[in-house]
């Protein structure tokens, strides 16, 4: 049996959701059962336009606001923290269950970041994933506690062009 990996996408620059999504893709063509679950992203056009890979490829988002979170209310976001840490725990049921090959958790560093969430509740995930499952995690801030648990990190930077002044989103 083939031993899954972990693997980190993490850094200031920006294009680490999308590159996840193309590992995705990349699954996807090798008949891999996928699912992403996104994390502090709220219901907006990116989380949208991700469901347009359904059904090759399952993506869950457990947030209500369409604002962003760190633009809600306190009380608004003691709500959308129960609903990710809702997130986290069908994110454990999947690989406890090995619902899929291949598990994205799209900006669960930040959860950490935040407070939503502690590194020790990303160790109890990983503990619980079957050994021939990857799972792909994203955000800005890698939480060194969690390096005994990943076999690959990708930091992404920007580097700036001065006089260029184009912005690719």
């Amino acid at each position: 049996m083939r031993k899954g990996i972990v693997q980190v996408l993490c850094g200031e620059g920006r294009g680490k959701s999308a590159c996840a999504i193309g590992l995705a893709v990349k699954g996807v063509g090798r008949n891999k059962n996928i699912v992403i679950i996104q994390f502090l992203k709220g219901k907006n056009e990116e989380s949208e336009i991700s469901r347009r890979l359904e059904p090759e490829i399952k993506v869950f988002s457990f947030e209500k606001s369409e604002k962003h979170y760190c633009d809600l209310s306190e009380e608004e976001r003691q709500e959308e923290a129960a609903n990710m840490q809702n997130g986290v725990n069908f994110a454990k049921k999947v690989l406890s269950t090995r619902g899929c090959d291949i598990l994205i958790l799209d900006e669960i560093l930040g959860l950490v970041d935040c407070g939503i969430i502690a590194a020790a509740d990303i160790v109890k995930l990983l503990e619980a994933r079957a050994e021939d499952v990857d799972v792909i995690m994203t955000g800005i801030v890698f939480p060194e506690e969690l390096s005994p648990y990943v076999d690959r990190i990708s930091r992404i930077d920007s580097v700036e062009v001065k006089g260029n002044g184009r912005d690719f989103g």
